[in-house]
């Protein structure tokens, strides 16, 4: 479920801004969605300079904008490690806990940034919130769907099957699976539930990530905002 909210001119300073961290021989994560495009771009331009790096896409919509952008791209199979991940997220709270997946991605984006020697978050200032409280989407294998559902309700979440919003039935993410959107209210300790989440039997991924993000840049009017893991 995408978060709407926020300038394109706030997200562009966000993305160019953390784009300026990549260095010449850098393996970058290239994240998904509208904020991380940016940064996907302003590399792209970099490249076209002269810049020597490599993008390890976390999406189908990641992989072509950086082959559009003229960024070679690799996978995890073919680097020691990834210097940089740059990824938006849906909210991101005081402690820089993140839940992320409304663009289907999760799963890859996980891996990825979890992979990562620094990890920045790039948003817009209606993504920060003082703490967590957006549905939490969750992938499923769509064999254990019922299974899952039933067990996200015995630890009072409510979950909800997304839809396809152009086709009938539900989202398939890039991995064949489905997703759930499960609504869990404020969440005051994101790492007990993210624990809790791993643990359930037909989950591939859930969208918190906890104790990964290291920085948040998060575009203003006139700027951009800088906020470092304490």
């Amino acid at each position: 479920m995408k978060t709407t909210g926020g300038t394109d001119d706030q997200k562009r300073r966000a993305g160019e801004r953390a784009a300026e961290l990549v260095e010449d021989g850098d393996v970058v994560g290239l994240g998904t969605g509208s904020t991380a495009a940016h940064a996907i771009r302003a590399i792209g331009r970099a490249v076209d300079d002269g810049l020597d790096v490599r993008g390890v896409p976390t999406s189908f919509d990641s992989r072509a904008l950086a082959r559009r952008s003229g960024i070679p791209r690799c996978s995890l199979d073919e680097v020691d490690g990834v210097d940089l991940a740059i990824d938006g997220a849906d909210q991101i709270d005081a402690d820089l806990s993140a839940i992320k997946g409304g663009g289907a991605a999760h799963a890859r984006e996980k891996v990825v940034d979890a992979a990562a020697d620094r990890f920045v978050v790039v948003a817009d200032p209606s993504k920060v919130a003082e703490s967590l409280s957006r549905p939490v989407p969750v992938e499923v294998l769509p064999d254990a769907l019922a299974a899952v559902e039933r067990d996200l309700e015995a630890l009072d979440g409510d979950p909800t099957l997304r839809r396809a919003e152009r086709k009938d039935g539900p989202v398939v993410t890039d991995n064949g699976n489905l997703l759930l959107d499960c609504d869990f209210g404020v969440v005051d300790d994101p790492a007990s539930l993210s624990t809790a989440l791993s643990g359930l039997p037909g989950i591939v991924e859930h969208g918190l990530f906890v104790d990964l993000v290291d920085a948040v840049y998060v575009g203003t009017d006139d700027g951009v905002d800088v906020r470092e893991r304490i």
